[in-house]
């Protein structure tokens, strides 16, 4: 779904990304994971759009799409999570999980008179799923709290939700279960497989190896910027050069 091709990211004088090439094509759940400064959120920002690379070339399912703004990469089905939780904090669960999908009609401010009958329609639609989301992330619950008032691993999980409530073609995960308990670790992982299951594609980063090794079909290995690895996350343990980059051995 996502080509990478020579990608460079520079600053200053210090290539966060270096002439990185990656394939995410026939992969429903794949992982990029380096010592932290390795580039890994460089990345994600340039193929979400809130970066443009030096040079390179990045497609999502064909279409080049490097330099586009992250608006047009949403639209596209291209959804992203960040490593720090961002929640709308006075807002409810439930309204938060309503704001995400693309291209409602009751955004357009003349429909609100000529499809009255279809907005309700698509908003009983959204609710419903909505709700079905959060049961499944197990914070039902919480639907009427402020956004503000869950904890870390709640508002990890509600952002989750709000990213399959736009019914993504692709989701970028930026350390998912980072700064969680292991009891919410775990409701991360099996939501993560049970959408997997639905046909939802994942790209993520992650530092806990023992969600990459359950999740992950291929994992992408950064240092410095630069590629330095990639296979199946049994193999890439035993890798070298990544033991090298990990532990300076």
């Amino acid at each position: 779904m996502i080509e990478i091709r020579n990608v460079t990211k520079a600053f200053g004088g210090t290539r966060a990304v270096s002439d990185c090439t990656i394939s995410l094509d026939g992969l429903a759940i794949s992982g990029l994971i380096g010592p932290n400064g390795s580039g890994k959120t460089t990345l994600f920002n340039l193929i979400t759009g809130l970066l443009k690379p030096d040079s390179g070339e990045i497609r999502f399912l064909g279409k080049r799409i490097d330099g586009r703004p992250p608006h047009a990469m949403a639209a596209q089905g291209l959804i992203r999570t960040f490593q720090l939780s961002r929640v709308f904090p006075k807002m409810t669960v439930l309204e938060n999980m309503l704001l995400a999908p693309q291209g409602q009609t009751g955004e357009k401010f003349l429909s609100l008179w000529s499809n009255a009958p279809r907005i309700r329609r698509e908003e009983t639609e959204n609710r419903q799923r909505a709700l079905e989301l959060l049961e499944l992330l197990g914070i039902i619950r919480l639907q009427y709290q402020f956004a503000e008032n869950l904890s870390y691993g709640q508002q990890k999980l509600l952002e989750l939700g709000r990213a399959l409530m736009a019914k993504p073609k692709m989701i970028l995960l930026d350390e998912p279960t980072a700064g969680i308990n292991p009891t919410l670790i775990r409701t991360m992982i099996d939501m993560i497989l049970k959408m997997r299951q639905r046909g939802q594609v994942f790209f993520i980063i992650e530092h806990n190896m023992d969600v990459v090794i359950e999740v992950c079909e291929k994992v992408f290995v950064l240092d410095h910027g630069e590629k330095i690895a990639e296979g199946r996350p049994e193999e890439i343990q035993r890798d070298p050069r990544v033991i090298e980059a990990y532990l300076g051995l």
